[in-house]
C-alpha cells in the first residue's frame, strides 16, 4: 500500500515538475527573447529591390521576408506562398474587412497588403523582418510602428531603370512606359525614408543594406539589455 502511495506521489511530483519547467521556459522567453526589427524596403519597379532582399536573406538566417498578399497576376517564375500570396479581389476585400492587414495599398492598379499575424509571429522569434512594400505602405507602417526602419532603393538613373525593366521580359511596352512614368513620382517620396541606397553596383548596394541591418540589430540588442 505504501509503495503504491509512493508511486502516486512520485507521479504527482513529476507532473508538477514538468508543468513548472514549461512555465519557467515561458517566463524565460518573455524576459530574454529579443524582439526583432522591422525593416521596410521600397523602390520603383525594376530598381532591384527583390534581388537585393533575396541575397540578403542568404547572408543571414535571422532575416525573414514578410510575404504580402496581392491581387495581381503571377509573373513567370513566381510561386504562390513564396513570392506573394496571390488572391482574388474578393478575398482581399474580405481580409481587409476583417482587419487582417497591418497596411495595404493600391499599386499599379493592383492591391497589396501585409498580414498582421505574419509580422507578429516573426517578431516574437527575435528575427528581423523585411517588408517589401511601396512608399504608401511604408508611411502607414511608420505611423503605426515608429521604430520601423525605412530604406529606399533607387536606380542610378531613369535610363538604367528602363533598361532593367525591358530586360525582365515580363511586361508589355505600355506597362513599362507606365512604370517609368510612375517612377519619378515614387522616388519623390525617398526623403521620407531614413536611408537611401543607390543600386548601381549590386554587391556594393547589398553590403550597404546589410550594414544597415547589422547596425540596427546591435542598437536593438543594447536597448534590450538596458530595459
Amino acid at each position: 500500500m505504501l509503495n503504491r502511495l509512493q508511486d502516486i506521489y512520485d507521479i504527482i511530483i513529476i507532473s508538477y515538475w514538468k508543468l513548472f519547467k514549461i512555465k519557467l521556459n515561458q517566463i524565460w522567453r518573455k524576459l530574454y527573447v529579443q524582439h526583432g526589427n522591422i525593416f521596410v524596403i521600397s523602390a520603383p519597379s525594376g530598381a532591384g529591390k527583390s534581388s537585393l532582399v533575396k541575397e540578403l536573406c542568404k547572408l543571414d538566417n535571422r532575416i525573414k521576408i514578410s510575404i504580402s498578399h496581392t491581387t495581381r497576376s503571377t509573373r513567370p517564375g513566381e510561386v504562390n506562398g513564396i513570392d506573394y500570396f496571390f488572391i482574388s479581389l474578393e478575398e482581399f476585400n474580405q481580409m481587409f474587412k476583417q482587419g487582417q492587414f497591418l497596411e495595404c495599398a493600391k499599386v499599379y492598379d493592383n492591391y497589396y497588403g501585409t498580414n498582421l499575424n505574419t509580422i507578429n509571429n516573426f517578431l516574437n522569434t527575435g528575427d528581423d523582418i523585411i517588408l517589401e512594400i511601396d512608399h504608401q505602405g511604408a508611411e502607414q507602417i511608420k505611423t503605426l510602428i515608429p521604430k520601423a526602419i525605412l530604406i529606399y532603393i533607387k536606380p542610378p538613373s531613369i535610363q538604367e531603370l528602363a533598361k532593367r525593366l525591358k530586360s525582365r521580359n515580363t511586361d508589355s511596352d505600355n506597362t513599362i512606359e507606365h512604370r517609368l512614368a510612375m517612377a519619378d513620382e515614387d522616388m519623390s517620396h525617398a526623403h521620407k525614408f531614413e536611408y537611401t541606397i543607390i543600386n548601381n553596383k549590386f554587391d556594393v548596394a547589398l553590403q550597404e543594406l546589410y550594414s544597415i541591418i547589422m547596425h540596427h540589430r546591435s542598437v536593438n540588442a543594447i536597448e534590450n539589455k538596458i530595459n
